[in-house]
């Protein structure tokens, strides 16, 4: 499984090599050695799947520490634009974000460590999202930021008209006045 690093330290999306013939395809979406050989120990505890629609923007979430969240993001059908935002003080990509496209076709995972937060938007007609998480959900650990500050400048690649939000997602604070309690472990 090729590891693809990014500019944000330990932001990594992993791409699998895929097995096709006439039968259809097969790959490995989930080992721990290849996980480890790359530095990554992180033992996940929850999986959960999302099916949404074209134009639906989740996010942007996250848990505070001492219940903060790995997650690794996959889709298993149609494509969505993933946003991480890294809220780690001290980070060298501190309050910048970063985007990729997941598509069922080209099976990347984005692996997100603890300190980020995380939202998607729907490209496709419907989109299935999949994935883990190395802490369990805990409700009076939950944050977000709004999706649409303009201080982030983040392009959801779904016209103003077409966005489907949830009343939830509307009422998170700007990035200037979330609640972070994350620092950037060097």
């Amino acid at each position: 499984m090729p590891i693809i690093t990014t500019e944000f330290p330990n932001l990594i999306i992993f791409e699998p090599t895929v097995f096709e013939d006439s039968r259809g395809y097969f790959f490995e979406s989930y080992n721990a050695n290849t996980l480890e050989q790359a530095g990554i120990t992180t033992k996940f505890v929850q999986d959960n799947q999302a099916k949404s629609s074209y134009g639906v923007i989740r996010g942007m979430h996250y848990q505070l520490n001492p219940n903060a969240q790995t997650k690794m993001i996959r889709v298993l059908s149609g494509a969505i634009l993933d946003v991480v935002l890294d809220l780690r003080k001290g980070s060298p990509t501190f309050g910048k974000h970063y985007s990729i496209e997941l598509t069922a076709e080209n099976k990347k995972q984005f692996y997100i460590p603890q300190g980020f937060a995380h939202g998607y938007s729907v490209l496709s007609e419907t989109a299935e999202v999949f994935y883990k998480c190395d802490a369990f959900y805990h409700k009076e650990s939950e944050a977000g930021i709004q999706f649409y500050d303009p201080a982030l400048n983040i392009d959801w690649k779904i016209p103003a008209d077409k966005q489907i939000i949830s009343d939830k997602d509307k009422q998170h604070p700007t990035f200037e006045d979330c609640k972070n309690n994350f620092v950037f472990n060097f």
